[in-house]
């Protein structure tokens, strides 16, 4: 079984001096990547390069597997080591996490990448930054959920009537989240007789990644689609909780309401004459005016 070296990576003709090799693997919040030495010290100053030119391998954290680790946002980390290649920054249409973004910069001390970064919005416009009016048209038609037997409901941040932005920036500050469940209980056909009722085994969301997460954080479960990259959207997040009232409590508290609201059931005869009647709503969302 080959064995990881110290620096973890392949000598390649590295100036024998230095303590790291030439191919570097790092492990940042749980996603691997692979650089050149070169490109981690491009920016003198930065926390990067000061770990790997003013220290040894041995002084710096690694994990099981040798690979240097840092506890940072694996994903944004891309545009950071983007950024090192050329000192360029290359950013997605409508991309929602500037905020998050500059806060990394400023913790790897990459000061004019912060500079560029720097929010042209007030902070109250932290919430779903960046997203567009055709992103939110696309998101009115998601429904994600697929079946007849979930619950959905769509929800869209609030807009005070009382704001004074212009129309088109209050149209890209809108987003869409559907919330779904399925939901069953067992009734017998005398009216009489209780209904059985069964927990809620898994809330869906379904929505533009980067909302969701900064509507939901950690109570969000991604393991179904972890590398979903912000600006695109997912219908395989679920919550860690099996709780309506705390799921619709969240959304009140950034601002989301409803404005429309559909149901329908589906029953099946079983043995001794019940019947498991399997509930399913739709409700449509959308800003305040």
């Amino acid at each position: 079984m080959a064995l990881a070296d110290t620096a973890r990576g392949i000598s390649n003709g590295e100036d024998s001096r230095s303590p790291f090799s030439e191919i570097i693997e790092l492990n940042v919040g749980g996603q691997v990547y692979v650089t050149r030495h070169t490109t981690l010290i491009a920016v003198p100053g930065s926390l990067l390069w000061n770990m790997f030119s003013q220290k040894t391998p041995q002084e710096l954290a690694r994990d099981s597997k040798g690979r240097y680790f840092l506890d940072r946002d694996g994903f944004l980390f891309r545009y950071i080591l983007d950024y090192l290649r050329d000192l360029n920054l290359v950013l997605p249409d409508y991309f929602p996490e500037k905020c998050r973004l500059q806060r990394e910069a400023e913790f790897f001390q990459l000061h004019d990448l912060s500079k560029r970064l720097s929010p042209k919005v007030s902070k109250e416009d932290s919430i779903c930054e960046e997203i567009s009016q055709s992103d939110q048209d696309e998101a009115a038609v998601l429904s994600g959920l697929g079946g007849a037997s979930m619950e959905a409901s769509r929800l869209v941040p609030s807009v005070s009537s009382t704001n004074t932005r212009s129309p088109s920036l209050e149209a890209r500050k809108a987003g869409y989240i559907t919330v779904g469940y399925r939901g069953s209980y067992t009734i017998g056909r005398d009216i009489q007789t209780d209904a059985k009722f069964r927990r809620v085994a898994r809330i869906t969301v379904c929505g533009k990644t980067s909302l969701a997460k900064e509507v939901f954080g950690d109570t969000l479960n991604e393991s179904r689609d972890p590398d979903r990259p912000p600006e695109r959207y997912t219908s395989r997040y679920y919550l860690k909780y099996n709780f309506l009232e705390q799921a619709f409590d969240k959304l009140t508290e950034v601002g989301f309401h409803m404005v429309a609201c559909s149901s329908t059931d589906v029953s099946e005869l079983e043995e001794e004459e019940e019947e498991r009647v399997c509930l399913t709503a739709v409700c449509t969302l959308s800003p305040q005016t």
